[in-house]
């Protein structure tokens, strides 16, 4: 005999989420490429974290929220999404206004940093090193990487290392979230949210007797 719909289904478990893995990694690097290369009270400084971090904490209350409302995990979900995208802008106009490069899509070292698979800010910042040293993969395997030649000052290597890495975990998170929201869409559309599970689960108790 099959078990009775539950009216509140799991939810919360938005740990385990890849996109919340990867939102927060980005926080961690741009919580410190903040307190490096941008001025503490400057305004883009905060701006800059506190999309960070609005990113990584929509995407949680978006998931503790789907309990009770899926229209209310697809909003907060967005909004996550808009927050991790203000945030590419931020770091897109600081290469800009500095005279740095931009790494294309294709750069080799884009690509060694997602195959890195980082876990934590530290990661990515060994990362940064091998980079600016022209050393690739763990152990010196993997593809070859050049250093920055554009920049002469050794800062400003690091700086434009450090803001093209958070870029590549950016455009990965986005993804992320670009496939969940399209996922929470069609599954808004095809189930409905919690008023349509409230009759269902009535139906289904009634129908029990």
């Amino acid at each position: 005999m099959n078990e009775p719909a539950q009216l509140i289904p799991l939810h919360g478990g938005y740990r385990k989420l890849k996109s919340f893995q990867v939102a927060q990694l980005a926080y961690d690097v741009t919580a410190r490429f903040c307190d490096r290369y941008i001025e503490k009270r400057s305004r883009t400084h905060d701006q800059m974290v506190q999309a960070a971090r609005s990113g990584v904490q929509n995407i949680a209350e978006g998931s503790q929220a789907s309990g009770t409302s899926k229209k209310m995990e697809l909003k907060l979900t967005n909004v996550a999404r808009a927050s991790l995208e203000e945030l590419r802008l931020d770091y897109e106009d600081y290469l800009r206004q500095r005279g740095l490069l931009q790494w294309p899509r294709e750069d080799a070292r884009r690509a060694e940093l997602i195959a890195r698979r980082p876990a934590t800010a530290d990661d990515v910042a060994q990362w940064t090193r091998d980079a600016h040293d022209g050393r690739g993969g763990q152990g010196g395997q993997g593809a070859k990487l050049k250093p920055t030649e554009s920049i002469q000052s050794t800062k400003s290597t690091y700086a434009e290392i450090s803001a093209n890495g958070a870029l590549a975990l950016l455009a990965v998170a986005c993804s992320l979230l670009d496939r969940q929201i399209a996922t929470l869409e069609k599954s808004f559309v095809e189930e409905g949210g919690f008023t349509e599970r409230l009759y269902r689960v009535r139906g289904d108790r009634r129908s029990r007797g």
